[in-house]
């Protein structure tokens, strides 16, 4: 369905310069981004899973726990902060 869209020039000379670099018409490269853009992700990226599952070192939860220590000490609020 032909539709208008009314696109800054900067944006559509970089929209333009990847169409070209893929070989793929504008068009086809608006509606591969909105698609993209459109589409919920199915599940989360490997490494994402990865860095979640892979135990965290004693170091790494020291500086973790001085930096939550250092952002309770500053708060503001009088709410208790979220038990994470």
């Amino acid at each position: 369905m032909p539709t208008t869209v009314h696109i800054p020039e900067a944006l559509l000379a970089r929209v333009d310069a990847r169409a070209r670099a893929m070989r793929i018409s504008r068009n086809r490269l608006v509606v591969m981004a909105l698609e993209e853009k459109l589409t919920p992700p199915r599940r989360w990226p490997p490494e994402v899973v990865r860095l979640l599952s892979t135990p965290v070192g004693r170091p790494l939860a020291q500086e973790v726990d001085r930096m939550m220590a250092s952002i309770r000490s500053a708060r503001r609020s009088r709410k208790k902060p979220v038990k994470l």
